[in-house]
């Protein structure tokens, strides 16, 4: 079932004889992701007292700890629990899910609500638009922005910023903009939440970022550019998968570059691999490709091999792309 309008009211409906509700993001959560459910969760328990929510996350970075009570995110699961409703946020597939997608299935009714171009509407209920900034601006979209808590309005604040790039990304329309400024109607201290959650970087951030911009390279003619940070850079400077982080983007700053590419080992011969794209490149076909998925200028995927496998079979999908789109020009 696909959700489209009058999303309050929707929402009335389905959370309607629910007892009990799960909140769960992707795995390795992100400003948005964390934003998403956060401001969700502050929205159901102050406008439904009467459901117990619970969110499912792995591990919040400690930079979003500025956001209310994400202390009592749960990190583990009871494989026996039986939810009435498990709303699935900023996630294009299940198994992105990670540890909580045994809720997931087990629950008795399921919502999803997405922005990514790669979501297949595998909920019960789903509310995907890909051509929204982000997930937490559709939370803001289907609540009573009258009832908007400071809680609720600093998280769904803090997920637009992080998927917008603090509003520099494509991705920002007009709309994403009005959301914001309501949002900061509410009292919140916008300028704190884009200062302590998406620049500030601790030692080990920058550390990390450094070896990662030091050892970049730039190949195919220039028009792309690739690093890779391997598990023995990850101990050398005791650095975290969530201290990666915006490396990607920063690559993606890079002059004259189309594409950034990203790649960190998560095991031997298997590497996470982040794409950005300044506007020529659809990244997203190019992860789903690889069985990942994502947006039209930001996707990821794991992909299995050396790292110069990996890299050259990405490139051979980015030329194919780049060729078909010059041959378009010639067209014209």
């Amino acid at each position: 079932m696909e959700l489209k309008n009058s999303m309050n009211i929707i929402l009335d409906e389905i959370l309607k004889g629910k007892k009990n509700v799960a909140l769960g993001g992707h795995v390795r959560p992100d400003g948005d992701c964390v934003g998403s459910c956060m401001g969700l969760y502050h929205y159901l328990r102050e406008q439904y007292p009467d459901i117990t929510a619970d969110v499912y996350l792995e591990e919040v970075p400690e930079a979003y700890s500025i956001i209310k009570d994400t202390d009592e995110v749960k990190t583990q699961i009871d494989d026996s629990a039986v939810y009435d409703l498990f709303i699935c946020l900023d996630c294009g597939d299940a198994q992105r899910l990670g540890f909580s997608r045994t809720l997931f299935e087990h629950a008795k009714e399921t919502l999803c609500i997405d922005h990514h171009v790669s979501n297949d509407a595998f909920a019960d209920h789903n509310y995907i638009v890909p051509d929204a900034s982000s997930t937490s601006e559709l939370i803001y979209r289907m609540i009573d922005k009258e009832k908007i808590s400071l809680a609720c309005a600093e998280a769904l604040y803090m997920g637009i910023v992080h998927d917008t790039g603090v509003f520099q990304y494509s991705c920002t329309s007009p709309e994403t903009m009005e959301a914001a400024a309501e949002l900061m109607r509410k009292g919140i201290n916008g300028s704190e939440i884009i200062d302590k959650t998406y620049y500030e970087k601790s030692y080990i951030q920058n550390q990390i970022l450094g070896r990662a911009l030091l050892e970049s390279m730039l190949i195919m003619d220039k028009q792309c550019i690739v690093s890779v940070i391997r598990q023995k850079s990850m101990k050398f400077f005791q650095a975290k998968p969530s201290d990666l982080e915006g490396i990607v983007s920063q690559l993606r700053q890079t002059k004259g570059v189309e594409v950034a590419i990203f790649l960190h080992e998560t095991a031997p011969h298997q590497f996470k691999v982040s794409l950005r794209s300044k506007g020529r490149v659809n990244v997203s076909e190019i992860a789903q490709f690889f069985g990942g998925g994502g947006h039209v200028r930001a996707a990821g995927v794991t992909m299995e091999g050396s790292s110069h496998d990996v890299i050259n079979n990405i490139t051979a999908r980015i030329a194919l792309q780049l060729k078909h789109d010059e041959e378009q020009d010639e067209k014209q």
